[in-house]
């Protein structure tokens, strides 16, 4: 197949071009590249990557025409980044994922799946299911919502929209972060012995590792249309929906040295706890990787040198050592490309 990626520079995109050329695709790659090309252009190539530095708001969307599928995973990612700068965020994440999805129809592409969030249910008790009613609570949760909104009445007998909300990503990526629960706790255990865990560590979250997230994008690439199309799927895994302390306790049972709890910051106002029955249902899809794993890849990735974290490993601090000033808006240049 020819896979059009939009995102495809970012902590999940870097691990899914790859599985998605060990599957014999093509791949096309559209990023602004703000964290480099180089965790897809390994030894001094493009591995039959085709990479386009531009925008989801205006590039040529000749660029769609005989694409057999798009994954739309162009963001500004995360909750804290999101708020940096509350209309970008809407602009980019949703009205141009809306403008993908619309110039993916009119170029005649058959499939089509935007990359949401379960981080768009906010706060709910009990086991929530693709059928709850969506309780966003940041803008970057908001402009899912609104993507998903907007994209999945697209569908039509030629054109199938999936919507993919994904358990909060943990594990080792060509463009790693750090700033996410697992890995950071991981790196915070490793550098000094202690687990940073935000108070009060009640708070409920669904958790996958990035392998497992691309393996379910590129399975939804192949199967049939009709069980798929215009809907929405839970990607994660049931026996990984945990409460923070609890989580950090499994990471550090992983840990070579066993290291201590850390509270920081006051308590998260976002718990939720999905259900993934659907997806392992009607895709036939189940997480293969623990959070025990992740662990010691990390761990091991940090000890030997293979695995870094510098300043583009966070990805508010990145934009913001980027942006110089983060208010400066428009007037910033990002690597020859106004925000």
């Amino acid at each position: 197949m020819k896979v059009f990626v939009t995102g495809g520079g970012g902590y999940l995109g870097t691990t899914l071009v790859p599985v998605l050329r060990a599957e014999g695709h093509d791949v096309t790659v559209l990023d602004r590249f703000f964290f480099g090309t180089e965790h897809l252009t390994s030894e001094g190539g493009t591995n039959g990557v085709h990479l386009v530095r531009d925008d989801v708001r205006w590039f040529d969307g000749k660029l769609l025409e005989g694409m057999d599928a798009v994954v739309d995973m162009a963001a500004l990612s995360n909750d804290p980044a999101g708020e940096m700068d509350p209309w970008k965020t809407r602009e980019i994440n949703f009205l141009g994922r809306s403008r993908v999805c619309r110039l993916a129809r009119e170029a005649g592409v058959p499939r089509y799946v935007l990359t949401s969030s379960c981080s768009i249910y906010g706060f709910r008790d009990g086991l929530l299911t693709e059928e709850t009613p969506v309780n966003p609570l940041t803008v970057y949760a908001q402009a899912n919502a609104l993507a998903e909104r907007d994209n999945l009445p697209l569908a039509s007998e030629s054109f199938c929209p999936v919507a993919v909300r994904m358990a909060t990503l943990y594990g080792r990526s060509g463009r790693m972060r750090f700033d996410l629960a697992v890995n950071g706790m991981v790196l915070g255990a490793h550098r000094t012995g202690k687990i940073p865990v935000m108070k009060d560590g009640r708070q409920w979250r669904p958790l996958m590792h990035v392998r497992d997230a691309a393996r379910a994008i590129a399975k939804l690439l192949t199967l049939p249309a009709e069980p798929v199309r215009g809907r929405v799927f839970n990607i994660g895994s049931d026996e990984q929906n945990f409460q923070i302390l609890p989580l950090a306790e499994a990471v550090a049972a992983a840990m070579p040295k066993p290291p201590t709890i850390e509270w920081y910051g006051s308590p998260d106002n976002r718990s939720y706890r999905v259900s993934f029955a659907r997806a392992r249902e009607t895709l036939g899809f189940r997480t293969q990787f623990t959070v025990a794993d992740a662990t010691r890849e990390i761990e091991q990735g940090l000890s030997d040198g293979t695995l870094l974290a510098g300043p583009d490993t966070n990805t508010v601090g990145w934009y913001r050592h980027l942006l110089g000033d983060p208010k400066a808006g428009d007037a910033v240049r990002l690597r020859g490309v106004v925000l």
